[in-house]
């Protein structure tokens, strides 16, 4: 096994790790009220990022890796880290909200709206980039933006739900009266 044997091995962890957190925090949003948006194409994601692994395995186990790219990846874990810890138990791998609850503007997400999504589409050029395997980066950078198209759409309605419902009084006693 190769250097690019190692940054497949290290992505595999991380994302069995996010997974993890991603289904405590799922866990608890759903037990908050959160409501979730955009399941039809959320096994689709989770199938790209499967494949993208086991293509990098498959065809980059045994590569060297480039120095200056392993850099940029370094960059974008920091990223990658700094987003996830802004969202805290809100980040999940899927779209859920909390009804009445505003979008996170600390960290990242003060200078953009969906900075995770930056880091994804990065990550999947870059990966197979500093292994060599230009054709891997390009197909699957490809397949990511459609689907991202789709999310972030997805993502955008529920942050508007969310925030909708957040302006919208609780009915009470005194603003379901009748005005005499």
């Amino acid at each position: 096994m190769g250097e690019g044997g190692w940054l497949v091995l290290f992505l595999v962890g991380q994302r069995l790790a996010e997974l993890a957190l991603a289904a405590r925090n799922t866990l608890r949003l759903r037990a908050a009220g959160g409501v979730e948006f955009g399941q039809s194409h959320y096994y689709a994601i989770v199938a790209l990022h499967a494949f993208w692994l086991m293509g990098l395995w498959l065809l980059g186990h045994d590569r060297a890796v480039d120095p200056y790219l392993l850099g940029v990846f370094a960059v974008l874990q920091a990223g990658r880290v700094w987003t996830v810890a802004s969202l805290g138990p809100r980040w999940t791998t899927r779209v859920i909200v909390l009804p009445g609850e505003m979008p996170v503007a600390c960290g990242p997400y003060r200078f953009l709206r969906h900075p995770n999504y930056l880091i994804v589409i990065l990550e999947i050029a870059v990966v197979p980039l500093a292994l060599g395997l230009w054709g891997l980066g390009i197909v699957f950078s490809l397949a990511n933006a459609g689907l991202l198209v789709l999310r972030v759409r997805v993502e955008n309605e529920a942050l508007a739900w969310a925030a909708a419902s957040a302006r919208r009084p609780e009915p009470t006693l005194a603003n379901t009266q009748p005005r005499r």
